[in-house]
């Protein structure tokens, strides 16, 4: 059909040499699947296996398809299972709540995107169909049709799909990380309010107690038994105090306003530590996304492969003169004297890719037993500073009792009381800093949230 700036009606006749090339093209396809191509590395035709309903079924978007298809990957089964460690109704599991609300996840969205890339290449072994306009040497534009099938094609066509299997593979562990980084983040500031808290409220009652001492001491001066050193000491003492306890409560305030603005609620109060058990059955998610990027670069090596060998292509050919086809084999450059090198090079990428998997496992060992040393380390200190604050208070009632019977100084009082108050204070902070090695370790493992919400 030649268009010349007008438009012609199709004919009946014209309709029909369109069926014959779907014809032959298909016919073309059974031949080089019987022949054995079409073996199950290298076969990317289909049709000869498929009833033509089937393959008109699978034109068209199935969502269905789309998920039995995931729910067969590995990696995908993998991070739905994981199970979040934080307790139901808990504070830490409303705080996650009120952020994962709030997410714009724009992992979510590449993770779409990737769906639908998945799922455009899963029908890539259907042939294509489309226009071949050109210009004619004396200015006429000559419109064909073209239908085009691949028959051979080293395996390209089936490392496309695995390619766009695993590029979903990766935004799924992209998305996974995504959302318990925004979980720790969360629970981060929230520890740090209850930190801040447990620490002000030992400071106030450090402070009642210099009050009362700095009475004391003032007496004794305006007496003559002390020296005006001693009082100035002690409103030294209680003007540090002070500017700390409102340190920390700026602190709490600048967390508690920070965690707000990434929830969908706020957060008015905290309400103490809450007992997390975390376990290393979990795969790191650092671990499972390499491995799927490695699963992808081996797809890719494999795409890039084929391109490099020769490979089979039917068209066909529709147009006013009538209906032509042909066989071409072709690849998608020049052969070159470097291609067994680049062949090589490509088969180097396997190996490069689980090198960097073998490298990501290593690293998410070292972090995670690290993250055991720290737990450990500050659980010691936690028993040590039990242990240590009942002989600090009993050193403090014995030299107050020595000062009333005048054997000690108002000052070696209030010194021994403050080294008790320093260790009751770091006594507070330390089951915070339990629970935040304890996150992190569910962040990396990802069990801050449930696999099949994320």
């Amino acid at each position: 059909m030649t268009l010349k700036m007008t438009v012609h009606r199709r004919t009946p006749r014209a309709c029909l040499r369109g069926g014959v090339a779907m014809l032959l093209v298909a016919s073309l396809t059974g031949c080089m699947g019987e022949t054995g191509l079409t073996d199950a590395g290298n076969a990317v035709s289909r049709m000869a296996a498929k009833p033509m309903a089937a393959v008109k079924n699978l034109t068209t978007p199935d969502d269905a398809a789309m998920r039995t298809q995931e729910a067969q990957s590995d990696t995908i089964l993998s991070l739905q299972a994981r199970r979040s460690v934080l307790p139901a109704g808990s504070s830490y599991a409303n705080v996650a709540d009120a952020v994962l609300a709030a997410n714009s996840r724009a992992a979510e969205a590449e993770l779409r995107s990737a769906r639908l890339r998945a799922r455009a290449a899963s029908k890539n072994w259907l042939p294509s169909i489309g226009p071949n306009i050109s210009l004619t040497s004396l200015g006429d534009v000559v419109a064909q049709l073209l239908l085009e099938q691949v028959l051979f094609d080293h395996g390209r066509k089936r490392a496309e799909r695995e390619f766009a299997a695993h590029d979903v593979e990766v935004a799924a562990a992209d998305l996974s990380i995504d959302t318990n980084a925004r979980v720790f983040s969360a629970l981060s500031l929230y520890l740090d309010a209850q930190t801040a808290q447990a620490r002000e409220h030992v400071m106030f009652k450090r402070q009642a107690q210099l009050v009362r001492f700095e009475d004391i001491v003032r007496q004794r001066v305006e007496g003559g038994v002390s020296d005006l050193s001693d009082l100035r000491v002690m409103q030294q003492k209680l003007a540090e105090l002070q500017s700390e306890i409102k340190n920390e409560r700026e602190r709490q305030t600048t967390a508690l306003a920070e965690l707000n603005a990434m929830s969908a609620r706020e957060v008015q109060t905290v309400d103490g530590a809450t007992s997390l058990t975390v376990s290393r059955r979990a795969q790191p998610l650092a671990v499972t996304r390499a491995q799927a990027r490695a699963d992808r670069d081996v797809a890719q090596a494999k795409i890039d492969r084929a391109g490099l060998l020769p490979g089979l292509t039917a068209r066909a050919t529709v147009d006013e003169n009538g209906t032509t086809g042909d066989i071409g084999a072709g690849t998608d450059g020049l052969l070159s004297v470097g291609m067994g090198a680049n062949l090589k090079a490509l088969e180097a990428k396997r190996e490069a890719a689980q090198r960097e998997v073998s490298q990501a496992d290593e690293d998410a060992n070292r972090k995670l037993r690290r993250f055991e040393a720290q737990l450990a380390s500050l659980q010691r200190q936690q028993a040590d500073a039990a242990g240590l604050t009942a002989p600090a208070r009993a050193n403090f009632q014995l030299f107050q009792e020595q000062f009333q019977a005048g054997q000690r100084t108002i000052m070696d009082v209030v010194n021994t009381y403050e080294s008790m108050m320093r260790l009751e204070q770091e006594q507070a902070s330390l089951p915070y800093d339990i629970a935040r090695v304890q996150l992190e370790m569910a962040r990396d493992l990802g069990v801050l949230a449930d696999g099949d919400d994320v």
